[in-house]
């Protein structure tokens, strides 16, 4: 189970050669180049300002706000996931929030994605969760190809909201 994958160095998966592992805080800069690299995908680098020290701080500090696994071909880091806690009213059950996935460009069509979706899927199963979800460009189908081949249902009647910088500092000063 995937219980003893969690303390486990690396887990072998079915695809040759692949594993994953739990990244650790050693992994700050390659976790933050897979940011890196992913934002580049999306063409949002621009908005990218996280550091080593921030990575290494909020995922391997004293209080993890995410878990983040490693995919490795024959132990060469090739992808990674990070997700972390949510929490659905309607279910009453805890969720899971996946915030990057992302797998090497000449990786991909491999199986590498769906290992990763597949191990935050049963982290989520075995955590009592009610729902894993995750965000996806509108402008990305080879992505949203995927996600539909996985049985994801896009929530298209849902739009995202977001606070950030000089927003969320107004709204913080009135309370």
């Amino acid at each position: 189970g995937i219980s003893n994958a969690m303390t486990s160095p690396r887990i072998h998966t079915t695809l040759p050669g692949i594993s994953l592992r739990q990244a650790t805080r050693p992994d700050a800069a390659l976790v933050l180049d897979f940011i890196h690299q992913l934002a580049a995908y999306e063409k949002l680098s621009h908005e990218v300002s996280a550091t080593a020290a921030d990575i290494e701080d909020t995922l391997f500090g004293a209080r993890p706000f995410a878990e983040v696994v490693i995919a490795e071909l024959d132990a060469a880091p090739v992808g990674f996931i990070l997700w972390f806690p949510n929490y659905s009213t309607f279910l009453g059950k805890p969720g899971v929030h996946i915030e990057d996935l992302f797998v090497l460009p000449q990786m991909r069509g491999r199986g590498i994605g769906r290992c990763l979706l597949a191990w935050v899927a049963r982290v989520a199963q075995e955590r009592g969760c009610g729902r894993v979800e995750w965000s996806v460009l509108d402008w990305n189908e080879p992505a949203l190809r995927f996600y539909a081949s996985i049985g994801a249902e896009a929530r298209k009647e849902w739009v995202l909201q977001r606070l950030t910088g000089a927003a969320l500092a107004r709204l913080a000063a009135e309370f």
